[in-house]
């Protein structure tokens, strides 16, 4: 069975005067064609050739030694080439550029970006791409508990957190209570896995071990205290959502950090704010 997106080896069947006619076995009704120039040197009737399935401009099937970016049931982030009305245009190695429609956009795309997507086949049987890779991210990292990780953003749950894509491919969560600083769709992050689930998933964090992030949240107060001419305009005691904006930390992470410098000597604490000392 011939299978759209995928590489498959098929055997040579038939020679015409603009390619090569491949199918699974010289008995098999279904055929496709490998143009001229994709026919490797030397190769003839009955023998093998590794190639991948997809569409042409005029939406006839045909095969190409070429090595797509992306096959059926991976995921690759690829760079927009074109976008028009309908959607946007990726390139993914091939001559004819990989369609990416809009109702498949988790958020709109421009030229140069470099979404995560996966390959699917719309209702007329052609591949086209998705941005909606939840489904198609493996669960089998090689990841455990502490190991630092990469991963790409490609969806916020205002509920459960950030969705990550590690190495593009595995599936991972930045819990809602493990969201801190910038966290945005299209950001690629550094983490530590927090927790490696029944499932596979991976919980991450962006945050250090407690006493490793102290002393982060330490420099980091400091570092503000230096924008604001050694004096912050707030305390401890100012509310959780005014600490998560200037400092992006929690407001006991804040506190910690505080007691930390203050045990240190490097600060007083004023009725009006923070000095540095």
């Amino acid at each position: 069975m011939l299978r759209l997106g995928e590489k498959q080896t098929l055997r040579i069947v038939k020679k015409v005067g603009f390619g090569v006619y491949l199918a699974e076995s010289a008995e098999a009704a279904e055929k496709v064609l490998l143009p001229a120039a994709q026919v490797p040197a030397g190769k003839g009737l009955g023998e093998e050739v590794e190639v991948f399935l997809y569409r042409d401009s005029e939406d006839r099937l045909i095969s190409t030694t070429a090595a797509p970016l992306l096959t059926m049931g991976e995921t690759a982030r690829l760079r927009v080439a074109d976008v028009n009305r309908y959607g946007a245009f990726l390139d993914w190695g091939l001559e004819k550029e990989l369609f990416l429609p809009f109702k498949e956009q988790t958020v709109r795309v421009e030229p140069g970006d470099m979404p995560l997507v996966a390959l699917y086949l719309d209702k007329s049987g052609r591949l086209c791409a998705t941005m909606n890779v939840y489904s198609a991210l493996s669960t089998a990292s090689p990841y455990q508990k502490e190991d630092r990780v990469e991963g790409y953003i490609y969806e916020i749950n205002p509920d459960l957190g950030a969705f990550v894509a590690v190495d593009n491919k595995y599936s991972a969560l930045i819990p809602k209570k493990e969201m801190y600083g910038d966290i945005r769709p299209g950001q690629v992050v550094t983490a530590r896995v927090t927790a490696v689930k029944e499932d596979g998933k991976l919980d991450l964090s962006v945050r250090e071990k407690a006493y490793l992030q102290m002393e982060k949240d330490s420099l980091r107060i400091l570092e503000l205290l230096e924008s604001f001419d050694g004096t912050l305009p707030f305390t401890d005691k100012a509310s959780p959502e005014v600490i998560r904006r200037e400092t992006g930390m929690s407001k006991n992470e804040f506190k910690r950090a505080v007691g930390r410098l203050l045990k240190a000597g490097r600060i007083e604490i004023k009725e009006s704010g923070i000095r540095r000392i």
